[in-house]
């Protein structure tokens, strides 16, 4: 980036993934900016501490702003803005308005927004709310895995030191090849965002088409929900012959037939069995260690984002009964993880 004016990112959400993206976009020589409310600016005044399980040791992260009020963003002409809040956040009310004023401070400017949120084709939703162009907005998935470590304690596996991770903010891995995916729908987004984060030399980005990403995504949530039936065990001892994972995978075939996931999906349906699908997940979990992944998914996708699952399976059900499925075995896994959650 020598010889170039920096990029100027805003970030909307300071919490796990709007840390990791900021420190890695801060690496990469962008000027960060966090969105905030206003009750986190007091922990977000001083550097943030980072334990990385990849190589055992603490980064500090310093030297971005703040901004309490989405007001304050229109006329500041950011490079990108990143969105990093959960589907349900950014749906409620108050991520609505927030989105509307996203969109009047975007709207023709050439400002690029990267939707960092997972949700059930959420970008037609985001587009219509905003009002900003198609080629301005392009999703991501951040696969970094990140938590604060005051939020929950993981495992310590050599050669984790305990220590170190209780003197941090946040701990993370980036051991999956790519910490975060572009989608196609926005080209020149896309890919201009992608050499931004590719700068940074610590964590990669690639583009791929859209509907093979949502293809890929929305039908893990099943597996998700499955998991927390069984109490989170870890792949490598996962019974594939019990009724919960073959009920799981019975629904996660049901949405990758989904007429939004295409022919990668109808060819994902054909292909997935209980045993290959269980095959990937213990191949990640492998390569994630000494990160202990089903740890992390127990405190994240049991707990924190317990609501957004269960509302992104609820949405995958509506559209395969739009197109007149019968969608039992999504039905029945929604209705047992909701029962699990309450007999909790």
């Amino acid at each position: 980036m020598s010889g170039q004016s920096k990029s100027r990112v805003l970030v909307v959400g300071a919490g796990s993934m709007g840390i990791i993206s900021g420190y890695i976009l801060s690496l990469a020589g962008a000027d960060v900016t966090f969105l905030i409310r206003p009750h986190r600016k007091e922990a977000l005044s001083r550097p943030q501490i980072l334990y990385s399980y990849d190589d055992n040791s603490l980064k500090e992260y310093k030297g971005y702003d703040l901004i309490t009020s989405p007001s304050d963003i229109i006329g500041k002409n950011f490079d990108y803005i990143l969105i990093t809040l959960d589907g349900t956040a950014l749906q409620n009310e108050t991520g609505t308005n927030l989105v509307k004023t996203i969109g009047e401070a975007a709207r023709n400017t050439n400002t690029k927004v990267i939707l960092g949120t997972v949700f059930v084709d959420l970008r037609t939703w985001f587009l219509k709310t905003s009002g900003l162009a198609e080629d301005q907005v392009a999703n991501a998935t951040l696969a970094i895995h990140i938590y604060a470590t005051k939020d929950v304690t993981l495992p310590a596996n050599p050669p984790v030191d305990p220590e170190l991770v209780a003197k941090s903010d946040f701990a993370f891995t980036d051991k999956l090849g790519d910490g975060i995916v572009l989608t196609d729908n926005a080209p020149a987004a896309a890919k201009g965002f992608a050499e931004l984060w590719n700068a940074s030399k610590l964590s990669k980005c690639s583009v791929i088409p859209a509907v093979v990403s949502a293809a890929n995504i929305n039908p893990f949530f099943a597996v998700l929900a499955g998991c927390d039936i069984l109490g989170w065990p870890r792949y490598k001892d996962l019974d594939t012959n019990n009724e919960v994972w073959k009920l799981s995978i019975r629904a996660v075939k049901e949405i990758q037939g989904l007429g939004i996931h295409g022919e990668p999906g109808q060819q994902a349906a054909t292909a997935t069995t209980e045993e290959n699908f269980a095959a990937q997940m213990k191949g990640l979990e492998n390569q994630m260690l000494p990160f202990e992944l089903q740890a992390f998914n127990r405190f994240h996708h049991g707990g924190k984002v317990n609501v957004q699952d269960t509302a992104h399976l609820r949405t995958c059900l509506r559209y395969g009964e739009a197109e007149r499925k019968t969608m039992d075995a999504l039905k029945e896994l929604i209705q047992r993880v909701e029962e699990h959650k309450a007999a909790a």
